[in-house]
């Protein structure tokens, strides 16, 4: 009571509540420096309130008097007139209340300490940068504490089930139903608006039929590649170990070895947490080399790599041009989250940012990049190897595909990534901006393919914000063989969306290096909830595809999807995306004119 008297009297003298000598005494604690217009500074009331009109123009309330906008706001005048010297007229108003308190009514000196912690927090906020805290001691904290729980607040409170992001409660409960092997029926119909643009649907048969087992995974490998590889359709996209935590690592590696899937290493190297399960491992080679690289010199050591490589459980090599988080610019490991393991596995010194350069020094033109992806097969002894990369100049892409033509040197896969990638730290301008979403990557990548008919030997795989079975279904008929999904594993393990990954305090253990905050998370127990994620989404995928009258995912076409466009009107997506011919590309006039140009483009960067 005696620290908000004070703000009390303010607010009862401002209303003129109190009058006689109480209002003589309240207003020795609630007055006002002096001001111009009150003479011998006496304290003057407040005039009456203006009458206000019901009517708003340009969004501001209006004196009916003056014709005076007013402002609109909900603050209390003590807030908004509050200033150091308010600060100091109440912080002795308080001690002289808590010295009283305690000499005269045997008040234990405890009293003291909220007093103390005034005048700590007052002084600290005066001699900060920040102009909030300065003009406001104390009651500025306010405004940053609002700012630091606003996304918690946002998130269980006020946002619907639609709405949030990346990802929207709806599609968070999916997984998290999943993973925990609950129902994941909806009662009542669908809670999306079916005549909003871009909503999506598949086509159904009057016939559905069934995915047999056969073709419930792909056989990955060129007529170059001497030990192929059947990889799921759904596998674990590329999260490196010092992003990702020992256990998250542990646990998704494990899930992998029970459900029969992959685990992409992302470019941080393949650690022992990602060997010690014995989950199948591909092996992302990034700009940095990790794993593979000259201590020295930073640079790509064959050596290194081939000791690697050969080991059983390395299944593929995926060379990362691009990812989608951030295209163009490298990979980012902050220096909060190296530790003295992860620097080994690197070969990187503490103490820094772990950076890796934007882009490759063993190859400069995609003819070189081809002759590295051949010496990589070769050294790793015939094992898949291929590209990941997001799209950016078409033209860029079109030139490896004539590279291919050209030399006979044929990439095993290629993995497009979708610029809504990204699990980790990324600058803003470019997780936003940059680079090609995956649906228009995917259809390029899968369209020049098929018009220069290497289609048949180079499998594609596609990542980017894939976590529904639909989301699958969809990306098979823009041409992709597998899909990878990072986060929706990453949800699988217990990630609440709490946007921490880079600040090493991720509150489920899963993007941290903090002992404390990593036990929380249990490697064998969470390795069950990715397997059961994987288990019913691959189930729910290849229903949908039996439903839409197919019996092999790479046969599902693009007419089978179809997209609105506008309230009145859909397409299907064959029409939004035009299918091409086998080998039209080397017949004028019979693939796609934009397509084609730029292909032919793509003949002066081939070199």
């Amino acid at each position: 009571f005696t620290m908000l008297f004070p703000f009390l009297a303010r607010g009862m003298i401002s209303r003129r509540r109190v009058r006689g000598p109480a209002g003589s005494i309240l207003r020795c604690f609630g007055s006002q420096a002096p001001q111009s217009g009150q003479p011998n500074g006496k304290w003057k009331p407040n005039p009456p309130r203006p009458k206000v009109s019901p009517f708003r123009y340009d969004d501001a309330a209006v004196d009916m008097d003056s014709d005076r906008p007013l402002r609109v706001h909900n603050f209390p005048d003590f807030i908004e007139k509050w200033s150091v010297r308010m600060f100091y007229n109440c912080g002795i108003a308080i001690t002289a209340g808590a010295a009283a308190s305690i000499a005269y009514l045997s008040v234990s000196p405890v009293f003291a300490a909220p007093v103390a912690l005034y005048w700590y927090i007052g002084y600290r906020d005066m001699r900060t940068t920040s102009p909030i805290r300065r003009n406001f001691p104390v009651i500025g904290n306010i405004r940053f504490l609002c700012e630091t729980i606003r996304p918690e607040i946002q998130q269980y409170f006020i946002e619907k089930d639609s709405d949030g992001r990346p990802f929207t409660r709806l599609e968070r409960q999916i997984v998290y139903r999943r993973a925990k092997r609950l129902s994941e029926n909806e009662p009542f119909g669908t809670k999306y608006n079916v005549y909003e643009t871009g909503y999506e649907w598949t086509a159904h048969s009057m016939f559905p039929t069934f995915v047999p087992e056969e073709h419930r995974r792909h056989l990955i490998g060129s007529s170059q590649c001497t030990q192929p590889y059947s990889a799921s359709l759904l596998n674990i996209s590329g999260m490196s170990y010092g992003a990702l935590s020992k256990n998250a690592t542990l646990a998704l590696n494990r899930g992998a070895r029970l459900g029969n899937f992959y685990h992409n290493t992302g470019e941080g190297g393949v650690s022992p947490w990602h060997l010690k399960p014995g989950g199948d491992v591909v092996w992302n080679v990034g700009t940095g080399y990790f794993g593979c690289r000259n201590k020295e010199t930073g640079k790509f050591c064959p050596d290194n790599f081939r000791a690697m490589a050969t080991k059983d459980q390395i299944k593929m090599i995926e060379i990362k041009l691009s990812q989608g988080a951030k295209p163009g610019h490298g990979g980012i490991l902050p220096a909060s989250k190296l530790t003295a393991e992860i620097a080994e596995i690197r070969g990187v010194k503490m103490g820094a940012d772990v950076h890796s350069p934007p882009r490759h020094t063993a190859f400069s033109t995609p003819t070189e990049m081809l002759q590295f992806a051949a010496q990589l097969r070769e050294l790793s002894g015939g094992k898949p190897v291929g590209i990941k990369l997001c799209i950016g100049y078409p033209v860029e892409f079109a030139a490896i595909v004539r590279a291919m033509v050209d030399t006979g040197i044929r990439l095993d896969f290629i993995t497009v990534d979708g610029g809504e990638g990204g699990t980790g730290a990324a600058p803003q301008a470019f997780s936003n901006h940059v680079g090609a979403p995956l649906r228009e990557g995917l259809t390029l990548v899968h369209d020049m393919l098929v018009g220069a008919n290497l289609r048949q030997e180079v499998s594609v795989i596609c990542s980017g914000r894939i976590i529904s079975a639909f989301d699958m279904v969809r990306a098979f008929a823009l041409g992709a063989d597998v899909c990878n999904s990072a986060r929706a594993m990453m949800l699988a393990l217990g990630c609440i969306q709490a946007l921490k990954c880079d600040t090493n305090r991720c509150p489920t253990g899963i993007t941290t290096q903090d002992e404390s905050l990593m036990q929380g998370l249990v490697p064998r127990e969470k390795s069950y909830y990715v397997q059961n994620f994987h288990e019913r989404t691959m189930e729910s995928a290849m229903e949908l595809v039996g439903a839409a009258g197919f019996d092999d995912p790479g046969k599902f076409p693009r007419r089978a999807i179809c997209r609105r466009v506008s309230s009145e009107k859909s397409m299907r997506l064959d029409e939004l995306y035009p299918v091409v011919q086998p080998g039209a590309l080397f017949t004028p006039g019979a693939a796609p004119a934009k397509l084609e140009q730029t292909y032919v483009a793509g003949a002066e960067q081939t070199a």
